[in-house]
This record gives structure tokens, sequence and C-alpha cells, in this order.
């Protein structure tokens, strides 16, 4: 995956280190590819503290515009099936049979989320989860613009929690931490 990073700063011609980079990390980290983008964040405002709050910024513009990706391939792939279905349907020469009426996803089990919204979005900060939270909601066709806003107040306040936590929290505790391991 690093050697996938380098050649996309070269092929892009953006330095290592910088706010172009931090930004590249974080969008790249919010597809669905596994790549953290706080350890990039935390190192950069480690080596220049009096950029925090720019680096904050364009960390969470980068995070939130990737959440914004995902939210329209979830939405391009619904689209998608559904003219498919509708290709079916009309006996389209090259189509198979449509299958007993059996729909491809259940959405029952997505009724929580779209009971709730694009709030459920302020969650899309979770690893493991919160891409796929982000692709569910277009699927869902939930509202792209609250959905967007959400996203970004999730991801700026996971940024401030977790970099807050690793430059004010004393070196001694994180060492402690690392030597029980």
């Amino acid at each position: 995956m690093e050697g996938l990073l380098d050649w996309l700063l070269g092929a892009l011609a953006l330095p290592k280190v910088g706010l172009s980079a931090i930004f590249m990390i974080s969008l790249i980290s919010a597809t669905l590819l596994p790549l953290g983008s706080e350890p990039a964040v935390f190192a950069y405002i480690k080596l220049q503290p009096d950029m925090f709050w720019q680096v904050l910024a364009v960390a969470t513009l980068g995070n939130t515009l990737g959440g914004a990706i995902d939210w329209w391939m979830g939405y391009g792939a619904k689209v998608a099936l559904l003219r498919y279905r509708r290709r079916r349907a009309h006996g389209h020469p090259h189509a198979k049979p449509p299958s007993a009426g059996k729909p491809v996803l259940n959405t029952r089990y997505f009724r929580w989320m779209r009971r709730r919204g694009a709030p459920i979005l302020l969650l899309s900060w979770l690893p493991g989860i919160g891409d796929p939270l982000c692709t569910l909601a277009g699927w869902l066709r939930i509202p792209f613009g609250p959905s967007v806003c959400y996203m970004a107040i999730g991801k700026f306040l996971r940024y401030l929690l977790t970099t807050s936590a690793l430059l004010w929290i004393p070196d001694s505790f994180w060492r402690s931490v690392i030597q029980w391991f």
C-alpha cells in the first residue's frame, strides 16, 4: 500500500510530506481501501504544531470527499441494479429471465438506517463500518447534502479527538501502554 501511495504522490507531483499528502492520504483512507490517515495527521502535527487547525481542516476535507465518493458509489450501484432489473423485466434479448421476484438485497436489514437518515453518518469515522455506512447511504438514497454534512462533522470530531489525545496526553503514558504489549 505504501508503494501505491508513493507512486500516486509522485504521479501527481505532490510532496511526500505536506498538506497535499495529508489530503491524499485522508481521501484514500475514506474510500473502501484499507489505509489509516490518523498516523500521518498526527505525525505532521507533531512536526509542525502551529499547523494544527489547518491539518485538521485538510484531513477532514479529504476524508469527507472520500466519504462522498463512497456515497456516489452506493448510489451508482443502486441505479445500475434498477436498470438491470428493468431491462430483465421488459424481456431484453440478452437478459436472463427474472428470478422468482426475490430482491438481491433484503432491505429490511437497512430500515434502521433509513429511519435515522443522514445523522447516522456521524458514525462514518468508525473503523471498519464507516466507509460501508457512506456507501449504504448512497444505496438507500439518503439525501446527499445532509449526508456529507454529517460525514464532515463526524470525521472532524474524530481527527480532533484522536489527535488531541495523542498530543496532550503525556508521552510517558503512551510508553507505559506500549510496554503492556
